[in-house]
C-alpha cells in the first residue's frame, strides 16, 4: 500500500467519529516540544461521550487544560465543552472536524473516547501529528489494528496511555509486590471473572439522525449500515463491526490486571473458547451473554469467565471503593483468583483490594484498594513531560488486549480451539481464524499497512 498520506486520510474522514454514550523503558529521542516540568499539558477530547467527559474532568484536576472538545455530535461538544470550560475556568473550543485537533499547535495531546472501533485509527493519526494520547480501552478493535498502533508509537516516538488503570493502582503493585516474594508458590492456575447481570437487547425503532450529524463518518472504518439510534446511543457495544462485546468494554481491566500479575508473560500459544448468546437468545445481539476462554500460556492457564444475566452478581461498590472495605468474594462480579500451591489470593479491580488465604478461608494477608483513576491519569501527564512510557503504555497494551481478540475469534469460527504462532501473530493452520485478525476496514477510513 502506498505511504499513508495523513491530510488525504483526514480529507475522508474530516468528521471522525463520535463517542457514543462515547514504564520502564525512556524513548530514545525526545522530541524538540518536550515540556518543562512545570509547564501545563494542553489536551483536546476526541469523542464526548460519557467517559470522555470523566477521564476529561479528572485530568483537569490533575493539572491539565482542555482546549478542543470534538464530537460529531453538536449538542455533545457543546454541553461538554461548557462543562470542561467552567471545570477549568478557561474556553474549549467545539469543532467536529479533528483535523482542526490535528493542526493545532498549542495541543500536547488527545484524549480518545469514541466507539471502540475508532480508537486506533484516531491513535495512529494523533502520533503522526505529533500528539501524545490517552485512549480508552479498549485501545484498537482487532490485533491487526494494536500492533500498528505499537508500530506508530515507536515510530514518531510518542507516549501513548491505555485507559486501563489498574496498572497504576498502589494496591495492585503491593499484590504484584507479594507475589514476587513466592509465598503463593507455584501460580498455574489464574481465573478471570466478569460475570455481570444483564438483559436482552432489542433495537427498537431506527429514528432520525441529529441535525448535521454524519452517520457515514460515524461508521468510520467499519462496514455501512442504515443509521439506527439505537446503535448510536451504545447499542454499538453488541456488534462485531464496533466492538467486542463485555470482553472488551469490561474484561479487558481483569485481563490485564492479571496479566500484570503475572509478570506479564507474552501472548499465550493456544486459545480455546465456549458460550454464546444462551441468556437472551432471539435478541438483536451478536456479542456473548455467556463466554468461557482458557488460555494457555505453557506455565500457567488463565480462563475468562463472562456472564449478562445472573441478577446477583455485582461490581465492587462505590462505597467499598471509598473505604476499607473488601467485597463479598463469592459474589464479585468482577475478581480475579490466582491459585499458588501454599496459598490462594484474590484481588479485585478499581478497588476492592486484595486478600491471601490458606485452608478453610483463613485469611493470611490482605490490602485495602482505591480506584486508579487519578493516579494514572497523573502518570499520563508526568510521561509527556518526561517522555517516559506510561504505566500502560501500547506496547504492553498490544499482549494484554490479544487475548479479548483471540477469544472472540475463538467463539466466532465456532467455538474452537486455535494454536496461535506469537512470532508470526497468526493463528497455525486455520484460515478463517487468521481472516478475522484484520477484518474488512472500508478503504478511506482505514489505517494503512504502513504507519
Amino acid at each position: 500500500m502506498e505511504r499513508f498520506n495523513r491530510r488525504a486520510f483526514l480529507g475522508q474522514s474530516a468528521r471522525f467519529a463520535s463517542a457514543a454514550s462515547v514504564g520502564t523503558l525512556a524513548f530514545s529521542t525526545v522530541p524538540p516540544s518536550v515540556l518543562g516540568a512545570n509547564e501545563r499539558v494542553n489536551l483536546a477530547l476526541i469523542g464526548c461521550g460519557g467517559r470522555g467527559r470523566i477521564v476529561a474532568r479528572g485530568l483537569i484536576e490533575c493539572g491539565a487544560r482542555f482546549t478542543y472538545a470534538c464530537d460529531l455530535h453538536e449538542e455533545r461538544r457543546e454541553s461538554v465543552g461548557k462543562e470542561l470550560a467552567d471545570a477549568q475556568k478557561a474556553e474549549v473550543k467545539r469543532v467536529a472536524d479533528m483535523r482542526d485537533v490535528f493542526d493545532a499547535a498549542e495541543i500536547d495531546a488527545v484524549v480518545v473516547a469514541t466507539p471502540d472501533h475508532w480508537h486506533a485509527g484516531i491513535t495512529v493519526q494523533a502520533c503522526q501529528a505529533g500528539k501524545d494520547v490517552y485512549v480508552e480501552k479498549p485501545h484498537a478493535h482487532s490485533l491487526w489494528e494494536s500492533r500498528q498502533m505499537a508500530r506508530a508509537v515507536r515510530k514518531y516516538r510518542r507516549v501513548v496511555q491505555v485507559g486501563t488503570q489498574n496498572r497504576s493502582g498502589p494496591y495492585n503493585h503491593k499484590a504484584l509486590d507479594y507475589i514476587k516474594t513466592g509465598k503463593l508458590g507455584d501460580i498455574h492456575l489464574v481465573k478471570v471473572y466478569n460475570l455481570k447481570s444483564g438483559g436482552p437487547f432489542h433495537l427498537g425503532d431506527a429514528g432520525t439522525p441529529p441535525q448535521g450529524f454524519d452517520w457515514d463518518a460515524w461508521l468510520g472504518p467499519a462496514p455501512h449500515r442504515p443509521y439506527h439510534q439505537r446503535v448510536f446511543h451504545g447499542g454499538w457495544h453488541h456488534f462485531w463491526d464496533f466492538s467486542n462485546g463485555d470482553m472488551a468494554d469490561d474484561g479487558i481491566h481483569q485481563m490485564d490486571l492479571a496479566l500484570m500479575l503475572m509478570g506479564d508473560p507474552g501472548f499465550p500459544q493456544a486459545v480455546s473458547c465456549m458460550g454464546g448468546r444462551l441468556a437472551h437468545q432471539g435478541d438483536d445481539s451478536e456479542t456473548p451473554d455467556v463466554q468461557l476462554a482458557s488460555f494457555d500460556f505453557g506455565t500457567f492457564v488463565m480462563t475468562f469467565e463472562l456472564t449478562q444475566y445472573p441478577r446477583y452478581m455485582q461490581k465492587t461498590t462505590g462505597t467499598i471503593r471509598r473505604n476499607d472495605e473488601f467485597p463479598y468474594w463469592t459474589q464479585n462480579a468482577t475478581r480475579i483468583e490466582l491459585y499458588g500451591a501454599d496459598l490462594m489470593m484474590t484481588v479485585g479491580r478499581h478497588g476492592g483490594g486484595w486478600i491471601v488465604q490458606t485452608s478453610g478461608g483463613r485469611v493470611v494477608e490482605k490490602c485495602y484498594g482505591r480506584p486508579a483513576d487519578q493516579p494514572h491519569e497523573a502518570n499520563f501527564l508526568e510521561c509527556i513531560r518526561t517522555r517516559k512510557q506510561p504505566n500502560a503504555d501500547a506496547e504492553t497494551l498490544h499482549r494484554s488486549a490479544a487475548l479479548i481478540y483471540l477469544g472472540c475469534i475463538a467463539h466466532r469460527v465456532g467455538n474452537q480451539t486455535l494454536r496461535f504462532d506469537s512470532q508470526a501473530e497468526r493463528f497455525v493452520d486455520n484460515r478463517r481464524a487468521n481472516e478475522l485478525i484484520k477484518p474488512a476496514y472500508r478503504r478511506q477510513y482505514s489505517i494503512p499497512d504502513q504507519v
